[in-house]
């Protein structure tokens, strides 16, 4: 199923941009929109819905610019534990400047930055202090005792009424964040409480991708979002308010339902009564209306599944995530019926370091082929790999050698003499400028450089943990990467 769609973008565009130009109208002086998930970069719903683009959502926004501003939410506890985007290789501090920078070059006004769960975190204060002199402004949100099972004390001067009111000077606030758990929810509703003491008619709405409400609780793509939220501890489940409203079942998850009590508590004070009857009706999600193939979204989902084990597996290792989450995910497998060797590249990557006796690695290309490379005397297994799936999709003959070794040899020793380093062999990056440099004079050598953007949404296994800079190299490639959670062996320069 390789290559093929199962996700119709342009009719959820349609779709999605009607409901939240209706859910816009339901309000007087300002919305609240909480985006989740990622609005420019949706990396995660591209891969289990094939189809999606990943900059959908702010393509939509864009059409509300002059109205719009942006406030990006960031959880303190994540910057003090340098919290990382597994998609990215960035920590979440680092990724809500790219974020600001982002949406400033695509013409947004970022109007400022909330820390959540703010107890004068160190880390936090030094992010602080780096916005402010970036003339950004900054909001503390502290943590509510009881919070969220105890409305009557959050929506008061004890609980909402302690966090500092965000300034906002658009009628559309659009709310987001780095990754999930970031307080987005909370800090709205926070806003809503503070707008209403101020006399502003402020409403809320919310944009999550998932859960997908209107599929199955246990349809694979909804199990890839618990997937990617396992750290968090987040549970799909059926949303019990929606059930007793409508006598219909939707599908969200624990958190939303958790807060819900709270969100109608404020709705309440705010407008007299609380416009939803259950936290799937504050949701605009139409992805569900526009998947053209079942299977296709199933299978994909599955696959991401495999690579959050495997994410999940790396992270215990870095001490990130707790046993427990790695056993989460492994139940999701077992409950969609999924193992490691339904991801074909880790059997290949094995089998190929089991032959060789050293690391290696495996690429299968969008068209189902699949590519091998191993450890050597000049270049890395990733390395090595790369130049392989190259003269595969240029249809060079594997016996060409694409870059001189009179052009490797000086790299080595510049690294070795004058760098510092104790790794001779090339890393990915470094075997790129190596080809591009050779393209110049090389005829074959350009055509293998030109067979990159072939690469996008290949998947690609290494029997080692990858160096930061070639997993780097690989994403900025478009290529979907997994590892064995094992160090390379001291022999081999880990």
């Amino acid at each position: 199923m390789k290559n093929k769609k199962g996700f119709d973008n342009r009719k959820y565009l349609e779709m999605q941009s009607a409901k939240i130009l209706d859910r816009i109208a339901m309000f007087g002086d300002k919305l609240y929109l909480e985006f989740g998930g990622k609005l420019f970069d949706d990396f995660h719903a591209s891969r289990v819905l094939p189809g999606f683009e990943p900059d959908s959502k702010i393509k939509m926004l864009s059409q509300l610019k002059d109205q719009a501003e942006i406030l990006i939410v960031i959880n303190a506890n994540d910057i003090e534990k340098n919290k990382t985007r597994s998609d990215l290789g960035i920590t979440y501090d680092q990724d809500a400047l790219r974020l600001i920078g982002v949406f400033r070059r695509k013409g947004f006004y970022v109007g400022s930055v909330v820390l959540t769960r703010y107890a004068s975190q160190p880390s936090a204060d030094s992010f602080m202090k780096r916005l402010e002199l970036m003339g950004i402004k900054v909001y503390r949100h502290y943590p509510i005792d009881g919070y969220p099972s105890d409305p009557e004390k959050i929506v008061s001067d004890e609980g909402y009424g302690k966090n500092e009111y965000v300034v906002t000077t658009r009628p559309l606030v659009v709310v987001t964040a780095p990754g999930p758990g970031s307080g987005k929810m909370a800090t709205c509703l926070s806003q809503l409480y503070h707008e209403h003491k101020r006399g502003v008619k402020a409403g809320y709405a919310k944009y999550e991708t998932f859960p997908v409400w209107n599929l199955p609780l246990n349809h694979p793509v909804n199990a890839a979002y618990e997937a990617a939220t396992a750290d968090l501890n987040d549970m799909n489940m059926i949303d019990p308010f929606h059930m007793e409203a409508y006598g219909v079942m939707a599908v969200n998850y624990n958190r939303d339902v958790e807060v819900f009590p709270v969100l109608s508590a404020v709705m309440e004070r705010v407008m007299g009564k609380c416009p939803y009857k259950s936290p799937t009706d504050m949701g605009v999600n139409m992805a569900g209306f526009c998947i053209i193939d079942d299977d296709v979204c199933k299978e994909a989902s599955k696959q991401e599944i495999i690579r959050r084990y495997y994410a999940a597996q790396l992270d215990f290792i870095k001490g990130l995530v707790n046993k427990e989450t790695v056993s989460k995910i492994e139940i999701l497998m077992r409950r969609m019926s999924v193992t490691i060797n339904d991801r074909a590249v880790v059997a290949a990557a094995l089998e190929k370091e089991l032959i060789t006796g050293t690391p290696c690695a495996a690429l299968q290309l969008p068209d189902g082929r699949i590519v091998t490379g191993k450890t050597g005397d000049l270049l890395g297994a990733s390395a090595a790999l790369l130049l392989n799936a190259l003269k595969v999709l240029g249809d060079i003959d594997d016996s060409i050698d694409l870059i001189s070794s009179a052009v490797i040899e000086p790299i080595q020793k510049l690294k070795i003499n004058h760098m510092g380093s104790v790794n001779p062999r090339l890393h990915t990056d470094e075997i790129l400028i190596s080809l591009a440099v050779s393209a110049v004079t090389n005829p074959t050598a350009k055509k293998a450089l030109e067979q990159l953007r072939k690469l996008k949404g290949s998947e690609f296994h290494s029997s080692v943990i990858l160096s930061h800079v070639d997993e780097a190299t690989l994403r900025n490639l478009g290529i979907n990467v997994t590892c064995e959670p094992k160090r390379q062996p001291e022999k081999n320069y880990a």
